[in-house]
């Protein structure tokens, strides 16, 4: 009996010792971002964390800052350094690999197309030494306006009107605009901005390339901002055709966005990793805006959720009953009637299914404000819904906005239905309630409340809002941050704790708020929320 019980004691202690580390251990994510902005570096950071994902990046330095390149070069060197086995998936950005990020890749001088590809080469030994790690890859398919840098404000807007008309052979009136808008750009910028587009087709071609060998699992070829005509077409059409012909059409993502890809290849990563593919419906506003094309983008809004939510690990299906994740999506702004009406349609849901998690997404439909709807949001916040989200989000374009809240609902989603104990359960809950203050505070209240604000105040000082000097930044960001930080509390009511939840985040330590690229358009906002678990 002794030994029957001893051997019943070890096999009960091992089952108590699995369930411990499954619930307790992180996943590991390398991840090299498309640079050092918020979305790309800190949100997906994270959106990690709510998943219990240790997400691990180059070190900050090598990443560059706006029109400062990151070092492609340090960086191969870094994840050569990696303990590569060590890794759950790796989500790799070619942009920053290649060029050095997102602005790099927009300046034909930033790297070779020789230097591009020999850096990509370090996927091809990631491959090598683990063969069965998950590689998750993004390439953008370049937008059609330069990048705003303080120095092209001249002939910026001439370039992205050419660029976009040029294609239009066949209107003679739009020839003769080409030809006019020709002698406004300088030929060096004309020359660079060609160049640039060339060589970054021929990588995205050979990110294709790379799937078809069986080095990227999975990759997204990501359409900068855009519209429905232009020198992009071409390209992206040119990419479409390459990928039927090598039969890669569920391996390779071609959609709207760049700053948000790394989000969704998170979720996509961290769905893999929990076993979890969940049933999405997504409800909109009205039918009108389903179908409308937001600024920015180059396909209806419809087809935008449909591609993000295949990319971010989720499958679309029609009904509400069928779905375990109900995404409403707010693109109705300045019409009151819908407004009210979609708000209410939100609560009568979340009452009639309450087993069903809950994302918002708010949309700019005319890309004027780029953040939250003061009345749509002002109306969630009083109904008391911010704390029944599993995602939300209300920043830049439609395809930004749809790239975060999803992602981050289905993240937060398979985190809670993974959870095997309370403890896990209240670490993913406080990692959640960051996430969504933090969402409030920038999408909203920065954006949509101060950002207006403070462009003011610059341009009060005759300062030039696209490029900051570090002195003029510093000023800004007090500006701002007592604006911003000011309201933290007000609005850490609104999430609090969540439906259902014994935490408890009842006060904001340690708030900072930063402009990391020296302009408005971007902030870095961090803090630490205090918690306590509720006592039964």
């Amino acid at each position: 009996m002794r030994v029957l019980g001893r051997i019943f004691l070890t096999i009960f202690i091992s089952f108590l010792m699995s369930v411990s580390v499954g619930a307790s251990s992180k996943g590991r994510i390398l991840l090299i971002p498309l640079d050092d902005r918020p979305p790309c570096l800190q949100m997906p950071v994270k959106m990690g964390a709510i998943g219990g994902l240790e997400v691990v990046t180059p070190p900050r330095l090598l990443l560059g800052r706006f029109t400062e390149f990151g070092n492609s070069d340090e960086i191969v060197a870094w994840i050569r350094k990696q303990n590569i086995k060590s890794f759950d998936a790796a989500i790799v950005s070619l942009d920053m690999l290649a060029f050095g990020g997102l602005v790099a890749s927009r300046v034909g001088t930033s790297a070779s197309l020789r230097e591009a590809q020999g850096r990509i080469e370090i996927l091809k030994e990631l491959r090598k030494t683990t063969p069965t790690l998950p590689i998750y890859g993004s390439s953008v398919i370049m937008r059609l306006a330069p990048s705003a840098d303080g120095k092209n404000e001249s002939y910026r807007v001439n370039l992205a009107r050419w660029a976009e008309i040029s294609p239009e052979s066949n209107d003679a009136s739009l020839v003769k605009e080409t030809l006019e808008l020709e002698k406004k750009i300088p030929g060096e910028a004309l020359k660079d901005y060609k160049s640039a587009r060339a060589r970054n087709l021929s990588i995205n071609m050979m990110a294709l390339n790379l799937v078809k060998q069986g080095v990227i699992d999975y990759l997204i070829l990501s359409q900068d901002d855009a519209k429905p005509r232009g020198v992009h077409v071409a390209d992206r059409e040119g990419l479409i055709s390459e990928i039927k012909s090598l039969s890669l059409e569920e391996r390779v993502a071609v959609q709207p966005g760049a700053d948000e890809v790394s989000m969704l290849l998170l979720s996509r990563a961290h769905s893999r990793i929990v076993s979890y593919r969940p049933k999405v419906k997504a409800i909109y506003s009205s039918l009108e805006s389903a179908e409308k094309i937001m600024p920015y983008e180059d396909r209806p809004m419809r087809r935008t959720v449909s591609f993000h939510i295949k990319a971010s690990g989720g499958t679309e299906v029609e009904s509400i009953q069928s779905a375990e994740i109900l995404f409403f999506v707010f693109a109705d702004r300045g019409r009151a009637d819908v407004t009210l009406q979609f708000t209410e349609k939100i609560e009568e849901l979340i009452r009639q299914y309450p087993t069903k998690r809950i994302i918002i997404a708010d949309v700019d439909p005319k890309g004027d404000i780029q953040g939250g709807d003061v009345t749509f949001t002002e109306s969630v916040r009083q109904r008391g819904i911010f704390r029944f989200l599993s995602g939300y989000a209300a920043w830049n374009t439609a395809g930004n906005t749809i790239g975060t809240a999803l992602p981050h609902g289905i993240i937060f989603s398979g985190a809670i239905r993974k959870s095997r104990s309370r403890i896990m359960r209240n670490r993913v809950e406080r990692a959640q309630i960051w996430f969504l203050l933090n969402r409030l505070i920038d999408d909203y209240v920065y954006h949509s409340i101060v950002r207006p604000e403070s462009i003011s105040y610059a341009k009060s000082k005759g300062w030039n809002v696209f490029r900051f000097t570090d002195v003029e930044t510093r000023e800004v960001e007090n500006f701002s941050a007592e604006k911003v930080l000011s309201r933290l509390d007000e609005y850490r009511k609104s999430v609090e704790t969540l439906r259902g939840s014994a935490v408890v985040c009842d006060r904001v330590e340690d708030p900072r708020f930063i402009l990391p690229w020296g302009r408005t358009f971007e902030a870095e906002i961090e803090f630490t929320l205090a918690c306590r678990t509720k006592l039964k």
